[in-house]
Formats: C-alpha cells, sequence, structure tokens
C-alpha cells in the first residue's frame, strides 16, 4: 500500500534563460513500511526532492501525497503541523537543542505538538538505539554517532508516517556511519517505518531494499535488492 507518492512533480528556479529545472517530471511511488534510498551526485535533485517530499518546500507543479493528503492542498500552518505530525526528519546536520538533554530532545517534537508522550514506546526506542545510559546527557557530551542516533530516536518517538533522512550519514567516519545506518534500519523494521533516504554514497544506499537514481531533477533508473 502506498504511503507517500509524487506526481509529475516539478520544481523550477529563476525565469528565461536562467530558468533551471531542479525537478523534471518526477513520479514515485513509496510503499508503507519500505525502505527507499534516492542516490545521486551533488546538484542531481536529490535534496530538492527530499525536501517536497518532506513539506519543507512547495513544488512548481505536480503533487505529493503523504498518507491520503496532498499536502499542495494545506495553508502554511497547516502543513506546519502536518509534517510534524506525519514526517519524522533526520538531518545531516544532528540539529540538537544543546539545552535539552538525550530524553527531552527526543520528546520535544511530542511535546510542541501538545501530545501525551508514550513512555514505555520511547524508551523501547532509546534501548534500540542503545542510548539508554545517555539519556541525561547534553548533545555536547556525545560523540557524532551518538547525536544521530538521539535525532533517529527523536523522528522515530512520534510514529510518523514516514521518515526522511537527508544524508543522514555525511558527519560521520565511515564505520560510525555504517552502524548508525544498521541501527537506523534496524529500528525502521521493527517499529514499522516507511523510510526514505538521500545519499550520494552507492555502497550506504545497498542496505535499502530499493534505490533509485536521479540525475539532472530525473529518475534514471531503479532497482530492488533480491
Amino acid at each position: 500500500m502506498s504511503i507517500l507518492s509524487a506526481k509529475n512533480l516539478m520544481k523550477v528556479y529563476g525565469q528565461g534563460e536562467n530558468q533551471v529545472k531542479a525537478l523534471d517530471g518526477v513520479n514515485l511511488e513509496v510503499n508503507k513500511g519500505e525502505f527507499l534510498a534516492i542516490v545521486g551526485t551533488s546538484g542531481s535533485g536529490k535534496s530538492t526532492l527530499l525536501h517536497m517530499l518532506g513539506g519543507l518546500d512547495r513544488p512548481t507543479s505536480g503533487e505529493v501525497i503523504v498518507d491520503g493528503k496532498n499536502t499542495a492542498s494545506l495553508k502554511d500552518d497547516e502543513l506546519t503541523i502536518f509534517r510534524r505530525r506525519k514526517i519524522g526528519f533526520v538531518f545531516q546536520a544532528f540539529n540538537l537543542v544543546p539545552v535539552l538533554n538525550v530524553y527531552e530532545n527526543i520528546i520535544l517534537p511530542i511535546e510542541l505538538d501538545g501530545e501525551k508522550v508514550d513512555k514505555e514506546f520511547v524508551e523501547e526506542i532509546i534501548d534500540t538505539l542503545m542510548l539508554s545510559s545517555k539519556k541525561e546527557a547534553l548533545p555536547n557530551q556525545l560523540s557524532g554517532g551518538q547525536q544521530q542516533r538521539v535525532a533517529i530516536a527523536r523522528a522515530l518517538a512520534s510514529r510518523p508516517a514516514i521518515i526522511l533522512a537527508d544524508e543522514p550519514t555525511g558527519n560521520l567516519d565511515s564505520k560510525t556511519g555504517q552502524d548508525v545506518l544498521s541501527l537506523l534500519k534496524v529500528s525502521a523494521e521493527k517499529f514499522s517505518q516507511t523510510l526514505v533516504m538521500i545519499t550520494h554514497n552507492d555502497e550506504i544506499a545497498q542496505l535499502a531494499d530499493r534505490v533509485i537514481r536521479i540525475e539532472d531533477g530525473r529518475i534514471v533508473s531503479e532497482s530492488e535488492r533480491r
């Protein structure tokens, strides 16, 4: 069952001779529970695509459907609320709040939404991501890999429809990156999450169920892991 789809997605910057098509008619379906990797070089359009899928930017034309809702139909304030409730983000920069400890960072989006924290579920996530001994630590007391695991836990905690990961291992050394990504994959499977990750690293992409390659704003190939 499709949980996320993009239909004839276009994103154009500039006008006339200066016009650039960052996305040029992208069509994409992501099934519930799937781990999809989007691979491309710098400037290929992969980050633009992720921003459109996550409602961080609006397309020039086309539509994005997340969990049955056309995000283009939402006003800005509605989109902000929808994004907070339905989409979990894991960025290359960990984006943790420096004055909050690990546990407080993880539950922050839930509290911002005025929802009750499911403490048992959050504790299970923390245990899965091997952060149990770090709950009281501040971000500056953690390694890069630990900070990224906190960011993953934060993305999982609100039970979003999809998790979007933007070069999640980009600020980590190769071994730490592999470890963190393996934990992200295990966590997504354990908690039945749909995961869409962009990366320029073909080796990392091979952990996904399906890999699509984007060049010049278009999907040029697709492969599934057997």
